[in-house]
């Protein structure tokens, strides 16, 4: 297999990776700015850390390294407009991305997103380069959770909702 080949083999059987929706935002020295990812995953509870992958050739990765300070958004089926806006989907500017609703100011003065279903803000302690992208160890200092609102995946190239289980045998399971 070409190099080409194997690397859309590998994108394809991502595709088939189910994985939260999240918007990463930041505001500092290099200014405000935010991405929707979709690679993110906690490391630890202990302290609290998270790993962010950025594609280093994107605008954000640079702005997110120097800014240090984050937010990790987990966003529900509710945010799914705002998830395509940050994606780039759309080709507004970072301004038009941020007036698409409200953002709060965090305790690291970092844009937090109201109606996320989890909010994460921390600083950035570590950085590795792995190939195309960065990823990032997100030391995790403040925490926010709402208990409604449905999921948001991306699975198959698309969003979908994720019904929250009504069941309360399964929720205390």
């Amino acid at each position: 297999m070409t190099h080409d080949e194997t690397r859309t083999h590998f994108r394809n059987a991502m595709a088939r990776l189910g994985a939260a929706v999240n918007i990463i935002t930041t505001d500092g020295p290099r200014g405000r700015c935010g991405i929707t990812a979709s690679a993110v995953c906690s490391v630890t509870d202990t302290p609290p850390t998270m790993l962010v992958c950025i594609n280093r050739s994107s605008y954000v990765h640079d702005v997110l390294h120097e800014n240090a300070n984050v937010c990790i958004n987990i966003v529900g089926a509710n945010c799914q407009d705002l998830a395509r806006v940050f994606a780039g989907i759309t080709g507004c500017s970072m301004d038009a991305r941020f007036d698409q609703c409200a953002w709060q100011p965090g305790a690291l003065g970092i844009p937090v997103l109201g109606d996320a279903l989890a909010s994460l803000e921390g600083r950035i302690v570590d950085s590795k380069t792995v190939g195309s992208h960065s990823v990032m160890f997100v030391r995790i200092e403040r925490i926010a959770t709402h208990d409604d609102g449905d999921g948001l995946v991306y699975f198959g190239r698309q969003f979908h909702r994720l019904a929250r289980s009504g069941d309360a045998a399964c929720e205390a399971a």
